[in-house]
């Protein structure tokens, strides 16, 4: 008996792939489609603040500006200032003013330490009200 010989044994086998891309389309769009109408129909009531208010807000005090020099020259609000009234001086100002805000502005060509002390010796009296000018 004789068997036929397939002739072709040596090439590969083809893959047809449109029936397959065929079937992954129809997927996605079932998914989006599906996703789509999920995320329609959910929402959330919110109820917005409306543009008049009954009471006025309050305007913000004007915070206290602190330049420091080189050479240990301090500014509060563009007066020369001693160092050692430095401190009482804000100390003052921030138990006047409950909301008020003390800013530093320090020259660049200060040292860091310098800087970073008087900033402390500052924060210990006004904590987060007190802060460091960086412009």
């Amino acid at each position: 008996m004789r068997f036929k010989r397939n002739q072709r044994s040596g090439s590969l086998p083809e893959v047809n792939l449109v029936p397959m891309l065929d079937v992954l389309m129809t997927v996605l769009t079932f998914f989006i489609i599906v996703s789509m109408t999920l995320t329609t129909q959910q929402g959330v009531q919110v109820q917005l603040p409306s543009n008049d208010s009954e009471t006025p807000a309050e305007p913000q005090p004007q915070p206290l500006i602190i330049q420091m020099k080189a050479g240990n020259q301090f500014l509060l609000n563009n007066q020369p200032i001693a160092q050692a009234e430095l401190l009482p001086n804000v100390k003052a100002y921030l138990e006047k003013t409950s909301k008020g805000a003390v800013v530093l502005q320090a020259d660049q060509q200060l040292p860091y330490e310098q800087v970073i002390q008087t900033l402390g010796d500052m924060k210990d009296l006004g904590g987060d009200r007190v802060s460091l000018a960086i412009e």
